[in-house]
């Protein structure tokens, strides 16, 4: 059965599928005027995100490249705009609540500091003796403690105050740091597990709701689908390279080596044919992309455009079908199923995030500019932790009531990870000229 005979699941039937539970904040909340618009907790919770200034943060913020550095290519923000649009399809066919697969999608980079993963490496090795750091524990740590927006009765910082099945959607891993069973990835810090152990409540091990599942699906596919086309506008990335045999191998040994350690030249070298038949890919001649090459034309943009929208289509039907053939028509919502990701769909997705990782994250000029951001990020963590009175006004507060030395670590984490591209280079400035 194709994938889209599969009919939508009634908006309706939502109530009935979430209970009390899921839909329970940590700390309650009085009700709302009788003459505000009704709306559903977790259309709240979506808002309460939307509204943000963690997600305004994004606009600035690196996804592949710098936002200040072409006006074409994703920054964190539309990047998370357009996971959330993708999250939102797949869900609404297997009946999970859309909310709640938008809001854990527009939530999910949050926690990025400046630099993208760049600056996040940095961060975690500075920040090792207090437990690291991670995009995804800091967005728990944002949406729980560090966005003002609600307080408890005692004064302590509740973030947005999300629903518990909204908290457990925007948690991409439900563990805390383990370096010997998940390396580098984990989801909650020390400090907060607390919210983590109420938002998990009722839930035994480490496996991630349907919801998160969603999310992190989207995530997948809207990165490797547009850092491609980011590669190929900013004439990074040349599809017809990928004719050479060679050139080819060199570009598997990068997804061998970032994404799927154990997969064979034949298996690549067949995900690259079946995308290659996406009827947008370009011919080897043809009046848009002459030679394979993009020249940046209209109807160039519109074949690379239709790609982009042809490659999502074919990703996401692809686990919409799979996962109904294993778990049938019925709405699939919180820890009742799991996502199927057919592994061909794997595959030619890491195609893609390695063709962009090669040509675009592995340039010698890419290499260099991360090295001094790194160095950037660095000075600002020195200068933070020797001026905790220079931070911003509630960083400082945090930090002067901050007990132990790894408070105060996570501490100047959050100011930092909280900064922007552009702001964290003004606050390098500042800091280094002022010596």
């Amino acid at each position: 059965m194709p994938p889209s005979t599969y009919s939508c699941v009634n908006p309706h039937d939502y109530p009935d599928r979430y209970t009390d539970h899921d839909r329970q904040r940590w700390v309650d909340e009085p009700a709302k005027r009788v003459d505000a618009p009704e709306r559903t907790p977790f259309e709240r919770d979506r808002a309460r995100v939307v509204h943000s200034a963690a997600l305004r943060r994004l606009a600035a913020k690196t996804q592949v490249v710098g936002p200040e550095t072409d006006d074409f290519a994703r920054n964190r923000l539309t990047h998370s705009l357009e996971v959330a649009q993708v999250a939102r399809d797949v869900a609404h066919v297997l009946g999970c609540h859309p909310d709640l697969a938008e809001t854990a999608a527009l939530a999910h980079d949050l926690g990025h500091p400046p630099f993208g993963h760049n600056g996040e490496a940095a961060l975690n090795s500075l920040a090792e003796a207090a437990g690291g750091f991670e995009g995804n524990a800091q967005t728990l740590r944002i949406l729980t403690r560090l966005e003002p927006k609600s307080w408890a009765p005692d004064g302590s910082p509740l973030g947005l105050n999300l629903t518990r099945a909204t908290l457990d959607a925007c948690t991409k891993y439900p563990w805390l740091r383990d370096r010997g069973r998940h390396g580098t990835k984990f989801g909650v810090y020390a400090e907060d597990v607390d919210v983590f152990a109420w938002l998990r409540q009722g839930i035994e091990g480490e496996r991630r709701c349907v919801e998160a599942q969603v999310m992190d699906f989207a995530d997948d596919v809207a990165y490797s689908v547009h850092d491609v086309e980011d590669g190929i506008v900013s004439g990074a990335i040349t599809l017809s390279l990928l004719d050479d045999p060679d050139e080819r191998g060199a570009v598997w040994a990068t997804v061998r080596e970032w994404y799927l350690p154990e997969v064979g030249d034949d298996e690549l070298d067949e995900a690259l044919n079946q995308v290659r038949q996406v009827r947008a890919w370009p011919a080897l001649s043809g009046a848009a992309w002459p030679g394979a090459a993009y020249d940046g034309s209209r109807a160039a943009l519109a074949r690379l455009k239709n790609l982009t929208s042809d490659l999502i289509g074919i990703f996401c039907g692809a686990v919409q079908h799979a996962t109904r053939e294993v778990h049938g028509p019925q709405p699939l919502v919180r820890h009742d199923a799991d996502l199927v990701v057919p592994t061909h769909t794997i595959t030619q997705i890491a195609v893609l995030k390695g063709i962009a990782a090669h040509y675009v994250m592995r340039s010698e000029q890419r290499t260099s500019l991360m090295a001094r951001q790194r160095e950037v990020i660095a000075d600002l963590y020195g200068y933070f932790s020797t001026r905790p009175d220079a931070m911003e006004p509630m960083f400082a507060g945090d930090f002067a009531t901050a007990t132990d030395d790894s408070t105060r670590v996570r501490v100047v984490c959050d100011q930092i990870a909280s900064l922007t591209d552009g702001s964290a280079l003004l606050w390098h400035h500042s800091a280094t000229s002022s010596r």
